[in-house]
């Protein structure tokens, strides 16, 4: 067999060859910098939270270590494992098809579990400032952990099919690489009810209902704010100083800066869903979806800011973390 030739380089390609590596070294330096600190970050917060002592309810507290156990998985799943491997290094055995096919099911799983944990929160806030009689039943920590379990259990269920949706995209030396759609994920009525089923789970309804619940929120606060302060039992010189209140208030912040956070993130994402891109041209359309996917992921990053920005008593621990952990 003749051996194939090998064509001559100019210095020219060789120079912008180098230039791209370069180039894309240079971006893996100051990226990777930024989400290692990202998983540093979210490890701190991991610890501090399992210490308490934050100045919230034990129960709010599963909540938010669920939220930020997802957040590190997301970026070492989501980002670390697939966008920057992908884009800085080379074909390895996480692209052999069984691989790159388990990667996928996690990092959908993963992404799920975040969006549904922050439901989870939301509504937990909702009850505790809305729902008197239920308060006690429902806001504990047992009941956070169930319900952090479930959701988590139920999602990793319901993303399990998604393994058998891909086949080998080539074959080499009888070793299946790369993952790629069968034919019947677009053609077959199951898969495409499937894939309308996990459209308004992820994230229609959770957006639906996030709206819905804090509107009921806001609109609880407003009513009871027009009560005369008289009926409250408080006098002009009695200040607010109860622990519980405080609590409470600073739960409210969280909740709105968490909601708010998430609203804002995701919302690029559902016009993406709904092809609010088309009235675009190609590149534009490139740019907006590259937007969605990274406030998208940006969203599971950016929780242990959430609480830098909302919780003074974590804001002071985080200045001295070791102090925080062990003591």
């Amino acid at each position: 067999m003749a051996k194939r030739g090998i064509d001559p380089v100019d210095s020219q390609t060789i120079c912008h060859r180098a230039e791209i590596a370069i180039t894309r070294g240079h971006k893996f330096k100051v990226f990777g910098g930024k989400f290692r600190r990202a998983f540093r970050i979210n490890l701190v917060t991991i610890a501090i939270l399992a210490r308490g002592k934050c100045g919230i309810s034990t129960c709010t507290t599963r909540y938010l270590l669920a939220i930020a156990t997802v957040d590190i998985l997301v970026v070492t799943f989501e980002i670390i494992l697939s966008k920057i491997k992908n884009d800085y290094f080379p074909p390895s055995f996480l692209d052999i098809t069984p691989m790159c096919s388990v990667r996928y099911v996690l990092r959908r799983a993963i992404i799920h579990c975040s969006v549904w944990f922050t439901i989870a929160f939301t509504f937990d806030r909702y009850v505790t400032i809305c729902c008197e009689k239920l308060k006690a039943k429902y806001c504990n920590e047992k009941t956070a952990t169930v319900v952090s379990a479930a959701i988590g259990s139920l999602l990793c269920l319901k993303n399990i099919p998604i393994y058998f949706r891909f086949e080998p995209y080539e074959i080499i030396n009888n070793v299946p690489w790369y993952c790629s759609n069968r034919d019947a994920y677009s053609d077959d009525p199951v898969w495409q009810g499937f894939n309308n089923f996990e459209k308004i789970l992820t994230p229609i309804l959770p957006f639906g209902l996030i709206l819905f619940l804090n509107a009921l929120t806001v609109k609880h606060i407003i009513v009871t704010n027009r009560f005369p302060q008289g009926l409250k039992g408080q006098s002009k010189g009695d200040k607010c100083s109860d622990p519980e209140m405080e609590s409470r208030r600073q739960c409210m912040v969280l909740l709105f800066a968490i909601s708010g956070s998430f609203i804002f993130m995701w919302l690029w994402y559902i016009l993406y869903y709904f092809d609010v891109d088309e009235i675009l041209d190609s590149d534009g359309q490139y740019t907006f979806k590259v937007v969605a996917y990274v406030l998208r992921n940006l969203n599971c990053c950016t929780n242990a800011i959430v609480y830098v920005a909302s919780l003074p008593r974590f804001r002071e621990k985080l200045k001295n973390p070791l102090e925080a952990i062990f003591t």
